[in-house]
């Protein structure tokens, strides 16, 4: 045999090879595909209508079938296709076991052609389409096209097909299939019969789950249903391929192993995740990211839980009564009671509408991880935001600052201002600032005159004992004095709102130990509105000047945003 001949049975054997290898398996949504209208699953009100139609003989020249993804459109053409050409249907079922239906099933009948409008969009296949369409068929009753995603057709395509749907031969039928039917011109709608095939509802997919893992003998619970059917939106087709993914050599199918497999964080880590943003626990929520993100999770899936729970919770806040069945049914009344009581629905927008943006930049972005941690911070302080929410939200804030709703933010500790003053001053080339002591205490027995200007010797030492903007307001004689009389003290405030301000603060806490290792005495602190009484005069010369620290007036600076940058 020459090399061409022992080359072409080597080419043949391995052709022959690959087909028997590839039909060992078929995908379940493949092998499970409907064969009849009854077995069709939550599209009644369309086979219904069609076995009408084919048991009556009184069949359209033209359907279009829209819908979303694997909710039937395909499926039900080709059914529809053998049942006008079947030689002995069923109740408008085709029999499947007649010539003509075994013949186009296997592919054999070339009368009933399927075409990908997504490859063949050009005027110039429609022309040759509406050409071959006049010959009567040879081997079948009716010539059938079946178009699919026929909104990819051209303009000129669609203009070139319009004329053979307005009058075509009595041996033609076109069904078009077509998800985004927008896109179809008017003219080609009202020439056909439209059906919309509705999204399957979960229960119906489930029940289909359970089904064909039976025939399957695959071990899938019915929570590993559930959720399937959850994840599915609405298409079955999805739900088997779902399955398909999720399948194992042993054990069970449940929900966890289902999270596993597609890289999900499962129901009760969404909700906990959930909850740690509604207290503005941003470090708690990075690591738990940080931990689903090492554990190999999908970065966009994460975002789509935490947005589908969000929107369950916003349906559940608006329409707690009736809304149940717009759910999607993943958490219980507990779990949505209780973070509906934490996040109200004005965040609940805002969370979404961030969400939504992050999943949408993800296509684009450089980093995944980056901008998804960027976008859970934001979620957690809605003030971190750059657009009109943190805009709003900023100013939210500081009214509730201003009426007294909204405590202050909590203070530095005396150690961390302490190690933060001497890198600052380290900075501070110029004029270095020099430390002052704090007053030496005084024995019990030694009780200072009644009478004293005592506010002025306390100032240094409340400097590293209350947050940095109590002290720069202390420190301004206008603004506040302190008077010592027996065994009260009296702030002297120059309004209400200053008054405000430190009393929610550390400063009465402050002055009652200082003033207690000053004076071995219990002192009880008050707040009056008003100018301070005056001093003695020798008082008044004994009391020294406190020194202007620019430093002061720098941490008071940074301050102003610890104060408006709050954690909610």
């Amino acid at each position: 045999m020459c090399f061409k001949g022992r080359c072409a049975v080597l080419t043949y054997a391995a052709c022959r090879w690959i087909e028997v290898i590839t039909a060992v398996y078929q995908a379940l949504y493949r092998k499970y595909r409907p064969r009849t209208f009854d077995e069709v699953v939550g599209q009644a009100h369309i086979t219904d209508t069609l076995k009408r139609q084919v048991s009556m003989g009184r069949l359209s020249h033209a359907y279009l079938f829209t819908g979303t993804r694997g909710t039937g459109k395909t499926t039900c053409a080709k059914i529809l296709a053998r049942a006008v050409n079947c030689e002995a249907p069923v109740d408008g079922n085709p029999c499947n076991r007649c010539k003509a239906c075994t013949g186009i099933e296997s592919g054999s009948v070339l009368d009933v052609l399927e075409l990908d409008a997504a490859s063949n969009n050009g005027v110039d296949q429609v022309r040759a389409l509406r050409d071959e369409a006049v010959y009567t068929p040879a081997a079948v009753k009716k010539r059938v096209y079946i178009v699919d995603e026929v909104h990819m057709l051209s303009t000129p395509a669609f203009n070139a097909l319009l004329k053979i749907l307005e009058e075509p031969p009595s041996h033609l039928m076109f069904i078009l299939a077509t998800t985004e039917l927008h896109k179809v011109p008017a003219t080609i709608k009202s020439r056909c019969q439209q059906f919309a095939f509705g999204r399957i509802a979960p229960q119906e997919i489930e029940a289909r789950l359970l089904e064909v893992a039976g025939s399957e003998d695959l071990s899938l619970t019915p929570e590993g249903a559930r959720l399937l059917a959850r994840l599915a939106d609405g298409g079955l087709r999805d739900a088997l391929s779902l399955l398909d993914q999720c399948m194992t050599s042993s054990g069970s199918i449940g929900e966890q192993e289902i999270f596993d497999t597609l890289g999900l964080m499962g129901n009760l880590q969404t909700a906990q995740l959930l909850a740690r943003i509604a207290q503005g626990d941003a470090a708690g929520v990075l690591q738990d990211f940080g931990a689903f993100y090492t554990a190999g999770k999908e970065v966009g899936s994460l975002l789509g839980e935490l947005s589908a729970l969000a929107r369950d919770l916003l349906v559940f806040q608006t329409a707690a009564e009736g809304g149940g069945a717009l759910l999607t049914g993943g958490y219980d009344d507990e779990t949505m009671r209780s973070l509906s009581s934490a996040l109200p629905s004005t965040r609940l927008l805002y969370m979404l509408d961030m969400l939504q943006q992050a999943q949408a930049g993800l296509a684009y972005s450089v980093n995944r991880r980056v901008d998804a941690e960027l976008c859970l911070m934001r979620l957690c302080d809605a003030t971190l935001s750059d657009g009109q929410s943190g805009v709003l939200a900023r100013l939210e804030r500081l009214e509730g600052l201003c009426s007294g709703t909204v405590p202050p933010p909590a203070p530095r500790d005396a150690a961390s201002q302490k190690e933060a003053v001497p890198a600052m001053q380290k900075m501070d080339t110029a004029q270095p600032p020099t430390p002052q002591a704090e007053p030496k205490p005084v024995r019990a027995q030694e009780v200072l005159p009644s009478e004293k200007d005592v506010w002025s010797d306390m100032l240094p030492a409340l400097k590293n004992k209350v947050p940095m903007s109590e002290y720069v307001i202390i420190k301004e004689a206008s603004r506040v004095q302190g008077r010592l009389k027996g065994d009260s003290f009296t702030f002297w405030v120059d309004s209400e709102m200053t008054q405000g301000i430190l009393r929610r603060g550390k400063l009465i806490e402050a002055t009652q130990a200082l003033l207690h290792a000053m004076t071995g005495r219990d002192i009880n602190c008050t707040f009056s509105v008003g100018k301070a009484p005056a001093l003695p005069v020798q008082a008044q010369k004994e009391a020294p000047a406190p020194a202007h620290d620019k430093l002061d007036d720098l941490l008071a600076f940074g301050q102003q945003f610890d104060n408006i940058i709050i954690t909610e």
